[in-house]
């Protein structure tokens, strides 16, 4: 029997690239999405075409009730959720603190710190077995994003925190949580920010001279969700070049 994988925001980016690989890796994949449905329409046809074992299912993941009617649906669809991929996130423009509107703040809360939490509280009860769960978080959350996106850095700074805790909270009960830390990616997200090309600017500042592929983000991911890493929950991978 195929493992089976939620991935939240997975139409794109990151979530995109690891749905593609936990796929050519055997897994059935849940692709989420929240609003391209364009985007997850052709990232399910990618893996059908190769074989693989796709359903795609609009949910904001940070509405209760969302959250309830995807894992319902993921179920009929494919078969009881082994594993969890806490993908989901947004950003807003560049700003400092003192220009951020609550509304703002509050949203990404919402959205990055909420939708984990959600996700992650539905997975456990429902999961009978072993499972895992990863937690995509940001380099952001150990520097802080000054002048940029500290609302951001704050969220993926939550994030690490239920990571550990929630790591503590069902270890004996044979589900295991990491995360991993994204550094400078190339992925859409950085337009979002109003920086389409924030990484090429950054590069130079990285250890390994360059910034990372939304793949090379997923092939951790897809290691900490399987049984190689299963003595391994708690930890957190950073995949930053260095920085």
């Amino acid at each position: 029997m195929r493992p089976v994988v939620l991935i939240s925001g997975a139409s794109r980016g990151i979530g995109a690239a690891t749905a593609k690989l936990l796929a050519a890796q055997n897994y059935s994949v849940c692709v989420n999405y929240r609003r391209d449905e364009k985007a997850a329409l052709k990232l399910v046809a990618e893996i059908t075409a190769l074989g693989g074992t796709a359903y795609m299912h609009k949910a904001d993941v940070s509405i209760e009730s969302e959250v309830i009617e995807l894992f319902d649906a993921a179920e009929a669809n494919l078969g009881p959720i082994s594993h969890l991929v806490n993908n989901a996130g947004i950003l807003f423009p560049q700003a400092p603190l003192v220009d951020i509107e609550v509304e703002r703040f509050n949203k990404i809360m919402m959205s990055n710190v909420t939708s984990c939490f959600l996700c992650s509280r539905e997975f456990i009860r429902r999961i009978k077995t072993h499972g895992a769960i990863v937690n995509v978080s940001s380099g952001a959350s150990q520097t802080g994003s000054p002048f940029e996106y500290i609302d951001y850095a704050a969220s993926k700074g939550a994030m690490d925190t239920l990571t550990k805790g929630l790591s503590l909270e069902v270890a004996s009960k044979g589900i295991r949580v990491n995360a991993v830390r994204p550094g400078f990616i190339y992925t859409d997200m950085h337009a979002d920010g109003g920086e389409a090309g924030r990484v090429d600017r950054l590069a130079p500042q990285i250890p390994m001279q360059r910034g990372g592929t939304p793949t090379e983000v997923a092939n951790a991911i897809a290691w900490l969700l399987s049984d190689a890493a299963s003595y391994v929950t708690g930890s957190f991978i950073d995949v930053a070049g260095g920085k």
